[in-house]
This record gives structure tokens, sequence and C-alpha cells, in this order.
């Protein structure tokens, strides 16, 4: 079973969020979508593990985005 997924190329890294800071919030730019309005779109998303600018995430949805963190 494939599960589809579009690229997205990390734009800049915002700050580390969660409980103990396990994850990265970072902005990311789609490059290919199920939905045209999505190419080019530049959103944020929460990512766990190692990440830096350049980096391709594979995204499963493209319509989600991750709240601002709060400072």
């Amino acid at each position: 079973m494939a599960v589809e997924a579009w690229p997205a190329t990390v734009l800049e890294i915002v700050g580390r969020t969660g409980m103990t800071g396990e994850a990265t919030q970072v902005k990311v730019r789609v490059e290919d979508s199920n939905n045209p309005r999505d190419v080019g779109r530049i959103i944020s998303r929460n990512v766990l593990g190692p990440i830096r600018v350049g980096d391709v995430l594979m995204l499963k949805d493209t319509g989600r985005e991750a709240r601002r963190l709060g400072r």
C-alpha cells in the first residue's frame, strides 16, 4: 500500500517546541502537491529528529500548519 507524499524544502529553522524541546519548528516551501494552490506556499511544520536548512521533507498533508511558537 503506497502512501502519497509531497516534497517541501526547509527554508528556515524557527525554534524548538514541545514539553522538553524534542521537536523543531521549521518553515518549508511546498514544491509539489495534490492541490495546485499549495505549490510554492510557505507553511510552518513541527519536525522530530535532526533537520537543516535545505533538507527536503515529504509531507502527507500540505494543508495543515503548525501553530506559532509563543514567546
